[in-house]
């Protein structure tokens, strides 16, 4: 049997509280290959220092293996520089709406955004992935096809997240279709909408429930058939995301079992 052709990372926001060492350690226990990192205050690097701690990021996790695969961070000029000076390819976002602003006009000012980015994507030799996630922005992959489909694919390139496209209704081998001449990584996790008040109520309540990959609205196995079948051969980024969060450690390690088990050629 052939050896996979991704390479398994983890997104590591639930590990905040542990040293780099000990991160390492826990991380390549688990079998993965490398790793996203949140860039963001009070993790074990900070974006102010990303030029010099992101580079001793990569040295000290390389000691255990481990990549550093991506950042979720910002779009600033020391983001990138030190995402150049480490060796780590991509800065992950995301296109939420937070202004509340009508769709049209969110997108417009999105394209500005990333437009001021790419002189930092061609200077440092970074691409921004930009992911897709429920809730006002871009949500589904048809939306984030729209945002990035103008730029060049070594600049700007598609983050599709399984859970959100999921709970988009949407089948995961034409959501993938829809964005994959930008395709830079996969995200996998998985979620389902969880009724939080009873059948009697006037309104229906609705919440959604990050889970398992076994467990949710998007269809992992047919994800990884989808992948293989196009000879998909990137970043598969396990986001560690639960709603019961006190489990991350159990249900990390039952998810990249099942996710390598699924990616075998």
């Amino acid at each position: 049997m052939q050896k996979n052709r991704v390479e398994f990372s983890v997104f590591t926001k639930p590990w905040k509280q542990q040293s780099i060492d000990e991160l390492g350690k826990y991380i390549s226990g688990l079998g993965f290959d490398g790793i996203e990192f949140p860039l963001r205050p009070g993790y074990q690097v900070e974006p102010e220092n990303a030029e010099k701690g992101l580079p001793q990021l990569v040295k000290q996790l390389g000691e255990y293996g481990l990549k550093v695969t991506s950042v979720a961070g910002s779009l600033e000029e020391r983001v990138f520089a030190g995402c150049a000076a480490a060796g780590i390819p991509v800065v992950r976002i995301m296109a939420g709406n937070k202004a509340r602003m009508s769709y049209m006009e969110f997108i417009e000012s999105k394209k500005k955004e990333i437009d001021e980015a790419i002189p930092l994507c061609k200077k440092y030799g970074i691409k921004v992935g930009i992911q897709n996630h429920y809730g006002p922005g871009v949500h589904d992959s048809m939306e984030l096809r729209q945002l990035i489909q103008d730029y060049d694919p070594n600049h700007v390139g598609a983050i599709w997240d399984a859970a959100h496209s999921g709970l988009a209704g949407e089948e995961p081998e034409q959501g993938l279709d829809i964005v994959w001449s930008h395709l830079c990584m996969v995200n996998l996790k998985n979620a389902f909408f969880n009724r939080i008040n009873g059948p009697e109520a006037e309104k229906a309540e609705w919440k959604r429930y990050f889970t398992t990959g076994k467990n949710g609205l998007a269809s992992w196995p047919r994800v990884s058939e989808y992948l293989k079948g196009r000879g998909f051969n990137g970043v598969v980024c396990l986001t560690a995301e639960y709603s019961d969060e006190d489990q991350v450690n159990r249900l990390i390690t039952e998810d990249i079992a099942y996710a390598k088990s699924l990616f075998q050629w």
